[in-house]
């Protein structure tokens, strides 16, 4: 929301409070203002000029010569390229030395060999935006009114010394998008009463309702809805001040009709809308549901194909308005229009939502009425818009306003005790500061002892209950004045909990290992979110989502993972080692009634060059054993290493099924490690990527048995190889759980050193070794209790694996 401090003036004085001092203000008592612009500054030289006489340039077809009244005793002479420059016009004129928007110096110079003082400037050229311009001057230079004084500066001309204050506006004060609305706030802030000199209705004799008929067919979703007649209008451009006002609020001035229902959305937050009644092709106005596939054409010019959950607003028999988001091309306001037909309504908030969301059509006005609007002052707001019309238009209101529904807002009565004010601030406020608060909000209220019966006007829908009255007070005696105090009692330690010091230790082990941490969106597309799945369940859907990219809950944290690997290699970085630990979100049961289960899962995703090359060694790329060792670094240093075991996985169709495993930790499977499946990789645009996820929950739960400490011996240990050939599909697992089985108590150690495939061996076969380390931590081991050992070791191999010990 723009805030025109010079408008704002208007209602409450602030003759003593600098743009600054206000912003800073409203942020301290609950509105955050996001900045304070003034539009004249970074502007200099800029002054009104008249255009006395306008000829062609000898030497271009599109360049003019201008003699211009700059408030000198000399004309001074401005070459202009601007289609719509002539003679006798008020302009915008930069001097030689100026500077106009965007830090740019103007220069005195020749164009095609005529001298040029400055130039004639565009309201583009000094600042504003194209969305706001007239569309009669968007492509030329802009026209002053005729009584600007020549040579004076052109800021106070169009307002440009005005202080713009943007607030930050939250959905709970949607009546804050108003100036109304900021003006109460601010005289609450002040202890200022606003005054609004609104104009004054003034009604012709003869009736509206004999000109027009309104139905509602649906009063629930359209529960005020009223229409006023102003015949004999004039269309012609907007007076200067409302010109100056809209397109400081960053809209675009049209005509004075168009222009006066803009202004009414910014004062009273009520959005209007202006019919030409004689193009209506009727004399009834009903509001219903539109049709399946029904068509309108927009006021942008599109075609737009309805559905049932759209309002619209009908002559009786065709669409001639989008209700609460955008009128109909056929029914606007144009040069001929000389009746209007004045829509004020309020509808409801869910339908607006999605008929705009539909159509992609978000507006000033449907964004107000999703937000909710001052239920209050629809026929208020109605009323100036029509008393304005008059005013700047001319034309004759007839009488009365003929409404298809309307409603009758309530005063809200919330009951608070001062005890329960100060209990919960830590103040010691009496009735007498409360109350001159409440009067500061202009807030009725009564008194009974201590008890509070807070009586809040339909301009603050927002409050309803105690602790909103609450938040009120605090916000108005100051956030900053509020007792700030230490917590009683002994002071105790503290301590992280068994699952955040496991989770630091994982992410330090991690980032050790040179990763680095991830944070991706819980919110992905359906698609991704059944990726890469530890288990299959329902998924969990957003009722509203801002995109489909953006519309379910992740069921894994992968996806997101591989979507910053692409990022990265996108951008040429091809070396990314991510990590992730984050929350996954499963639906056990229906999703309509039930909140998803979260589970916290750690997972990785690694690509590219593991090792660099340097002078002695080559460049290593990233495997599968590269994960697989980060993953077992982890599980030792979280002392579960042992219990952790890996099996061949070929069910999850996101992942290369000649290179995945599951990882067991016992007998539960916690998560998977492996490539990433080729065609995947393909449609995320990745390179050979490697990644794993596991289940934080049971990992910490495994990790709380803590670490058993034995005395270094000092026998000495014994080491023995043994090589042996065994079919291609049996596993080093396999292998390594016969030998622990078969050499007895005194084996320490377990290492493969050695696998080989190729010449001499057997086709479907390899050959492994493996060195095996014995200790005795009582005695020295002889060497026939070892050989005892290895010939266990070869007996189990032999008949377990069918291993043939070479």
């Amino acid at each position: 929301m723009l805030v025109s401090y010079k408008w704002l003036n208007q209602y409450v004085d602030l003759s003593n409070v600098t743009p600054q001092e206000l912003a800073d203000k409203m942020s301290v008592t609950g509105i955050e203002v996001e900045g304070v612009t003034v539009p004249e500054e970074g502007l200099k030289k800029i002054v009104v000029g008249e255009v006395k006489e306008c000829i062609p340039h000898p030497d271009s077809d599109h360049l003019s010569i201008c003699q211009v009244d700059i408030g000198e005793e000399e004309l001074s002479q401005i070459v202009c390229g601007a289609p719509n420059v002539k003679a006798g016009i008020k302009v915008i004129v930069a001097l030689p030395n100026s500077r106009i928007a965007g830090n740019v110096k103007i220069k005195k110079g020749k164009m095609r060999g005529q001298v040029s003082n400055g130039m004639i400037c565009a309201l583009q050229e000094i600042g504003y935006s194209d969305s706001v311009v007239p569309k009669e001057y968007s492509e030329g230079i802009y026209y002053l009114p005729q009584e600007a004084v020549n040579g004076e500066p052109v800021f106070s001309y169009l307002d440009m010394d005005d202080a713009i204050i943007e607030l930050s506006i939250t959905p709970n004060r949607a009546d804050a998008l108003s100036m109304r609305g900021v003006a109460y706030e601010v005289g609450a802030i002040y202890r200022q009463k606003p005054t609004f000199n609104d104009e004054k209705l003034v009604e012709v004799e003869r009736k509206a309702s004999e000109k027009i008929a309104v139905k509602v067919e649906d009063e629930e979703l359209v529960p005020a809805y009223q229409i006023r007649i102003i015949e004999n209008v004039k269309i012609q451009p907007s007076p200067q001040w409302l010109q100056n006002i809209l397109m400081n609020e960053g809209i675009r001035p049209i005509n004075n009709v168009v222009d006066i229902t803009n202004y009414i959305l910014l004062l009273f937050g009520q959005p209007l809308h202006a019919f030409d009644y004689d193009k209506l092709g009727s004399e009834e106005i009903v509001v219903r549901h539109a049709a399946e596939k029904e068509n309108i054409v927009t006021l942008d010019g599109e075609t737009r194909t309805l559905t049932s959950e759209d309002l619209v607003i009908t002559n009786g028999q065709v669409p001639v308005a989008l209700a609460g988001v955008m009128g109909g091309q056929d029914s606007e306001i144009t040069e001929t229009t000389t009746t209007v037909a004045l829509e004020s309504a309020l509808f409801d908030p869910i339908s607006i939502r999605r008929t705009a969301k539909r159509f992609n059509l978000r507006s000033e006005s449907s964004a107000r009425f999703e937000k909710g609007i001052n239920k209050g002052t629809v026929g208020e707001a109605s009323d100036v818009a029509a008393a304005m019309i008059v005013a700047l238009a001319g034309g004759e209101v007839l009488q009365g306003a003929v409404k298809g529904s309307e409603y009758q807002a309530k005063e809200v009565e919330v009951q608070i005790t001062l005890n329960r004010i100060n209990q919960y601030l830590g103040t010691a406020l009496n009735v007498a500061e409360v109350s001159e608060i409440f009067e500061a909000l202009g807030f009725g209220y009564h008194v009974d002892g201590e008890t509070y019966t807070v009586v809040v006007p339909p301009r603050r829908w927002d409050i309803q209950i105690e602790a909103d009255i609450i938040e009120e007070v605090a916000r108005i005696y100051g956030y900053d004045r509020l007792p700030s105090t230490l917590p009683s009692g002994e002071t105790v330690a503290g301590s992280l909990t068994q699952e955040q010091a496991t989770t630091r230790k994982i992410r330090t082990l991690l980032e050790g290992s040179g990763l680095t941490e991830a944070i991706s969106y819980a919110l992905t597309t359906e698609d991704k979110s059944r990726q890469f799945a530890l288990k299959e369940t329902a998924i969990t859907r957003l009722d509203w989502p801002m995109s489909e990219d953006r519309s379910v809950l992740r069921m894994n944290l992968i996806s997101g993972l591989l979507d910053n690997v692409q990022y990265n290699t996108a951008r040429k970085n091809a070396d990314v080692a991510f990590y992730e630990v984050g929350r996954v979100f499963y639906q056990e049961n229906d999703p309509l009634t039930h909140l998803p289960q979260e589970v916290t899962h750690v997972a990785l995703a690694v690509s590219g060059t593991w090792e660099e090359k340097s002078w002695q060694s080559k460049p290593q790329a990233v495997d599968f054993f590269t994960v697989k060792g980060i993953l077992e670094n982890v599980f030792e240093q979280l002392s579960i290493k042992e219990e952790i075991t890996y099996q061949a996985l070929t069910t999850i169709d996101e992942l290369h099924p000649g290179r995945t495993a599951a990882i067991y930790l016992g007998e539960t499977m916690i998560g998977f490690v492996g490539q990433v499946h080729p065609m995947t990789a393909k449609a995320y645009d990745i390179p050979e990527t490697y990644v794993a996820e596991f289940d934080l929950a049971t990992v910490v739960e495994a990790s709380q048995k803590g670490i058993t400490f034995q005395p270094v011996t000092k026998f000495p240990s014994v080491t023995r190889d043994i090589a042996m050939l065994v079919a291609e599909q049996v596993t080093n697992q396999e292998i390594v759980r016969t030998i622990q089985a078969a050499a007895g108590r005194f084996l320490t150690n377990v290492e493969l050193f050695d696998v080989y495939q190729g010449a001499n061996i057997e086709a479907g076969h390899k050959s492994v070794a493996y060195t095996l380390s014995f200790e005795n931590p009582e005695a020295t081991l002889t060497d026939e209790e070892i050989n005892q050992a290895m010939s266990k070791v070869e007996k189990a191999l032999t008949e377990t694996v069918d291993a043939s010990i070479r």
